[in-house]
């Protein structure tokens, strides 16, 4: 298995390694400066043989720091399994707000971001993405007397969406009679939904499974998402680094462990069959469940 440093430390050492990518990705002189020669530093990386990886920690399943403060989640395994097949084990992850998340990565603070960060023609014009990875819900997480039940029930309610990611721009879009209340993460929104502040938080729906156990919230109202799979972003022009990622994703599609992966951290959830080894893929792929 691939190294992993992933304590509040590896945090730090991600935001490094980044931002060398997208340094490397806006200039030839940059690439050669920060990672020395293409044969050393083929992927163009912030230091050579280290990946540094700007992400959450408050994103549990997808990434998150546990108890001793390491990082851990499906998209942390998943990377490091990545990184592994294309000859890093040196891997270094760091928090980040999301909303700040993808223009660190774009400027040269880290090499890639990891974080189920869908994929969006807005986004795709700040960085580079790799394939899609994964696809589920977008949830709205309320107490179970909030009297929300459909989207129409949101009208008037004071919702939280965490800036910058897919669950604010849908709202801005779909719930325009829905006063949004931004927050830099979901923990934040969360006990505002307790404390009576807003009546509403709008997230990931695995997210939610998770503070709906701690915490006696429901999910209101799910919604599809599988218009923006989440991908690995990596500053523009590194095709190199986006080539090998995604070589390397498929890989770990294809025997299986992404599946083993998704089972872990996602038990019971429907699965996407599009990122099943191809024999176990059905005939109507893109219909994911």
């Amino acid at each position: 298995m691939a190294k992993k440093t992933l304590t509040f430390r590896r945090f730090a050492v991600a935001a490094a390694v980044a931002g060398a990518l997208a340094l490397t990705a806006c200039s030839s002189t940059g690439n050669a400066s920060a990672g020395g020669d293409q044969d050393e530093n083929p992927y163009g990386l912030i230091t050579p043989g280290q990946i540094r990886v700007a992400s959450l920690g408050d994103a549990k399943p997808y990434t998150f720091t546990d108890a001793s403060g390491e990082f851990t989640g499906f998209d942390v395994e998943l990377f490091t399994d990545v990184a592994e097949r294309i000859g890093i084990d040196d891997v270094v992850f760091t928090g980040q707000d999301f909303s700040g998340l993808l223009a660190a990565v774009a400027n040269g603070q880290f090499d890639v971001g990891v974080a189920a960060i869908g994929i969006t023609e807005e986004r795709e014009q700040t960085v580079d993405f790799s394939d899609g990875y994964l696809a589920g819900y977008l949830t709205v997480m309320a107490s179970p007397d909030s009297g929300i039940t459909d989207e129409k029930s949101l009208a008037g309610k004071r919702l939280g969406v965490v800036q910058g990611t897919l669950q604010e721009a849908y709202a801005v879009k779909n719930f325009t009679d829905t006063e949004l209340v931004r927050f830099p993460d979901n923990n934040s929104a969360i006990s505002s939904v307790n404390s009576g502040a807003i009546d509403a938080h709008f997230l990931d729906y695995e997210a939610a499974k998770e503070y709906a156990d701690q915490y006696g919230l429901e999910n209101a109202i799910d919604i599809p998402s599988f218009d923006a799979p989440a991908g690995f972003a990596i500053a523009k022009g590194n095709d190199e680094f986006k080539d090998a990622l995604n070589e390397a994703l498929h890989a770990a599609m294809e025997d299986g462990t992404w599946k083993e992966l998704y089972q872990k951290w996602f038990p019971g959830s429907p699965m996407p069959d599009q990122y099943l080894p191809s024999d176990e893929q059905r005939e109507d792929t893109g219909d994911s469940k």
